[in-house]
């Protein structure tokens, strides 16, 4: 069997390939070489580079369409590996078990669904996709090929969630008992802990300058409409621009957003209505907004206060009692109430196990795909300057055609989905 079949049918059960005991390496905890899983890293800008390691893996392949980030991830990495321009070499690779994309996220899209054509795993950097039709074409090819793919925002999982001073279990486990009632509002502000980034708005008096030799910008564009070259397109800056991010909404979305659909158990549906004030946005650069609000069928909602005006806004508020930044409460003795609750489910959050296993990891293409669509539905909203209704049973957002046009968005010449 090659390698991708071995994983896929139980590497644990066959102890021969490990060739080296794990105790000489270096303890109980460290994986030999031959029992880890290899990966190849598609974009080596700074992000990808600060994705080098991660538990019980190596780095076999690299791919990038600038020749300074392949020669700075090399330096980085610190010990031979196969170097590509073009990614879809890298997915050739036999060699490589997973495909870890870090690329702007116009490219997410074609990327995931080559990778999982290819049989490789997915690690997929945020925002899942930069459309709601690209995320819907995601999680059909992986299902289909049995990738197993994770999306790398972790909130729902682990780590502080921001102003509130505790992980996300105890609010989902809050959410679920009832103590606030139904239905909920969430209110996403710098009150509540949170930074939309508002840096993150494009140029609109960009010149045409030369592209550097060490860049290939055509390919970096690829499904983008073709823009003359500026520096402030690409690398560190892309995100200002609606072709390639969606700003700071597109930046930072995902990662407050998922975790609020996890804990309001939204991970099958999403809103139906989006409602936006803001400046009128430039067709090109993004800019920034003042309130966008989110309805679910159900009542709930979600606020995302760029002004940051409600400074005294509980982060949730039911009609039973509200939940302010560091899990403070005026529900009396609330910690002590929930202790009589269950805790959220357990979820599958390594992602070397998931993989090893083929167990879904616990934010994966299917609701990952729904709080990309959160994003997405936004940032339509404040490109259009204007309410949408969507209907979440077909991923359309219902009598506006302007709108479906930006489900599905056309991609430059011979780029597909």
């Amino acid at each position: 069997m090659d390698r991708r079949k071995f994983i896929k049918n139980g590497a644990a059960s066959v102890a021969a390939f490990t060739i080296v005991p794990a105790w000489v390496l270096g303890g109980k905890n460290h994986i030999a070489p031959s029992d880890q899983l290899t990966k190849g890293i598609i974009g080596v800008g700074s992000m990808g580079r600060g994705h080098i390691g991660y538990d019980n893996t190596r780095v076999v392949a690299i791919a990038d369409v600038d020749t300074n980030h392949l020669a700075m991830a090399r330096n980085a990495i610190g010990y031979p590996v196969k170097e590509y321009h073009d990614y879809r070499e890298l997915l050739a690779n036999s060699d490589v078990d997973i495909a870890h994309i870090v690329t702007p996220p116009h490219w997410h899209g074609i990327m995931c669904v080559d990778a999982a054509k290819a049989g490789k795993d997915i690690w997929c950097e945020k925002p899942m996709t930069r459309t709601i039709g690209e995320g819907l074409r995601v999680k059909e090819v992986v299902k289909q090929h049995g990738t197993i793919f994770r999306l790398n925002t972790w909130f729902r999982f682990r780590g502080n969630f921001y102003g509130m001073g505790t992980t996300v279990s105890p609010i989902k486990k809050l959410v679920d008992s009832g103590l606030l009632g139904w239905p909920l509002k969430v209110t996403i502000n710098a009150a509540t802990g949170f930074n939309w980034k508002f840096q993150w708005v494009g140029r609109t008096d960009l010149d045409v300058q030369s592209v550097p030799p060490e860049l290939d910008y055509d390919m970096w564009l690829g499904p983008a409409p073709f823009k003359w070259y500026h520096p402030h397109r690409v690398h560190d800056t892309f995100r200002g621009y609606w072709d390639y991010d969606g700003g700071g909404l597109g930046d930072m979305g995902q990662h407050y957003l998922d975790p609020v659909q996890y804990f309001l158990g939204k991970d099958e549906t999403s809103p139906v209505r989006v409602d936006v004030d803001a400046p009128t946005q430039h067709f090109d650069a993004a800019g920034t907004w003042r309130r966008i609000e989110l309805t679910y069928e159900d009542g709930c909602k979600i606020i995302l206060d760029g002004e940051d005006k409600d400074k005294n806004a509980a982060y949730i508020e039911g009609p039973d009692g509200k939940l302010f930044p560091k899990f403070r409460s005026d529900i009396p003795d609330l910690k002590k109430k929930l202790e009589s609750f269950p805790d959220p489910e357990p979820q599958v959050t390594d992602f070397s196990y998931a993989v090893r296993n083929r167990k879904q990891f616990a934010l994966n293409e299917s609701n990952g795909h729904r709080s990309c669509t959160i994003v997405n539905m936004a940032i339509t909203a404040l490109r259009l300057g204007r309410s949408l209704n969507f209907n979440p049973v077909t991923s359309e957002f219902i009598d506006d055609h302007e709108a479906n046009l930006m489900v599905n968005q056309p991609m430059r010449h011979p780029w597909t989905i």
